[in-house]
């Protein structure tokens, strides 16, 4: 007999962890709706025309490639198989699972452009796919919930994104710390210590200062071709992570001043800032990380990642701006920027630090158990009327031991149960229990409804 297991970095969730869950997609999703986002969703499946090419060479690494439908390996000779996985790849799979929600949705405005209201401002909550290595808070199949405005680039959008990081976590009860930066400043790094042109080969490399330090950080430059020379002009990035905001902002003009993209990224971030302070969330828990890079390549402006405080758990969110996302489907000049919140890793942080309401999602609120058929006969009106009030209510469906019956209710925590036998019958009494309390009370099936509806 076979034993069943599951893909590993994938998981099941239970009634108890699904009820927790849907309390964070329904706190994200108010929020969402708050801000005038509208809802969003697209295939699992992508052409791998449309993934490529958006993430980096990493990010396309970890795509996962759906083999084609059919015979579809028999043409292929000795010769294709040796040729290696990037050549052998599109004649054997033309479709791959979705590695975030952006670049689907870049793909879904191009091909809708002529019927959506610009700025168009959606959100969606759906599961991503990536061929990563599983390790805690990291798994291959995990949801996404995106919120992303386009057709726009103003500022007034990122005071935005901050402002709804800021009202998510807030009500989740998650103690945060949003990290910003900005691409054009990265862009303006690269320039001041020689190597224009290459911030996307040094994001890729300083992306990765927290996990593996500044000693390997710039050993990986150096086989990328980065000299001793460059790298010493690049050592005033590391000095800013104790700073102020205030401070590092004027140290930064002053290392980068020479650049005018730098000066430009330096300047948007110093707005966006402004702009949260007027809408009144000046004590906003935002650090300037200048090494912060989020490794994916097509960010084109501000970028944010957020981590939760007392747990060594990874970034909850992120995002950014991104001017030429849609340029790769034929659609250039249009503006876009977005946030995404990780549900897998805000449930394990917040399973970590206890932060989820007691009794959040309760489900039955009520069961009814009759003794005899006589009795569901009496038990079954009952219930459509407890249902249509809105209680969440369900019958004991055998005619069993009641101690198996008072088991079950116990087993789903159900507060509430109600007793019908023979006596309560014929008094109409009929006996509820306090499955909490323990307390046991004779009322009318009215005074039940009563109860249950208040």
């Amino acid at each position: 007999m076979q034993k069943p297991t599951l893909p590993k970095g994938t998981r099941d969730f239970g009634p108890e962890q699904m009820r927790n869950r849907l309390f964070i997609f329904d706190t994200i999703r108010h929020t969402f709706k708050r801000f005038g986002f509208q809802p969003l969703e697209t295939p699992s499946m992508e052409n791998l025309s449309t993934l490529t090419g958006k993430y980096g060479d990493e990010g396309d690494q970890l795509l996962y490639k759906i083999l084609n439908s059919g015979d579809y390996a028999a043409g292929l000779t000795e010769l294709d198989l040796a040729s290696g996985s990037k050549k052998l790849t599109p004649s054997i799979a033309e479709k791959g699972l979705r590695y975030d929600l952006t670049v689907p949705f870049a793909r879904y405005v191009v091909m809708n452009r002529n019927n959506l209201p610009m700025p168009f401002k959606r959100y969606q909550m759906q599961p991503v796919w990536r061929a990563d290595r599983p390790q805690k808070g990291r798994y291959r199949e995990f949801y996404q919930c995106d919120a992303d405005v386009v057709g726009t680039d103003s500022l007034l959008c990122e005071a935005e994104i901050v402002l709804m990081i800021d009202d998510v976590f807030r009500n989740l009860g998650i103690d945060y710390t949003l990290k910003v930066n900005n691409r054009k400043i990265l862009a303006g790094i690269a320039e001041v210590i020689g190597v224009p042109g290459q911030e996307a080969t040094l994001s890729v490399a300083i992306d990765k200062l927290d996990k593996i330090g500044r000693d390997k950080v710039q050993d990986e430059l150096r086989e990328r071709g980065f000299s001793d020379e460059t790298l010493t002009k690049l050592s005033p990035l590391f000095a800013f992570s104790e700073l102020p905001l205030d401070q590092v902002l004027v140290q930064l003009t002053t290392w980068l001043g020479a650049s005018e993209t730098a000066r430009i990224g330096i300047a948007e971030l110093q707005e966006m800032i402004q702009l949260v302070g007027q809408y009144g969330l000046a004590d906003a828990p935002i650090e300037f990380d200048p090494t912060l890079a989020r490794g994916l390549s097509y960010y084109t402006g501000a970028i944010f990642e957020v981590k939760a405080r007392g747990v060594s758990i990874g970034s909850i969110s992120g995002g950014g701006r991104y001017d030429n996302l849609t340029g790769t489907f034929g659609m250039p000049g249009l503006s876009g920027v977005g946030i995404s919140f990780g549900v897998d890793r805000i449930y394990d942080v917040m399973e970590e630090l206890k932060l989820f309401p007691a009794g959040v999602g309760q489900g039955t609120q009520v069961l009814l158990i009759p003794f005899d058929l006589e009795a569901r006969s009496v038990a079954l009106p009952l219930l459509s009327q407890l249902r249509e009030s809105g209680v969440a209510a369900e019958v004991y469906p055998d005619l069993t031991k009641v101690k198996k019956m008072m088991d079950y209710a116990n087993a789903k925590a159900i507060p509430y149960v109600v007793l019908i036998g023979s006596e309560e019958v014929q008094t109409g009494l009929l006996s509820v229990k306090n499955m909490v309390t323990g307390e046991q009370t004779k009322m009318t099936a009215d005074a039940v409804l009563s109860l249950l509806t208040l």
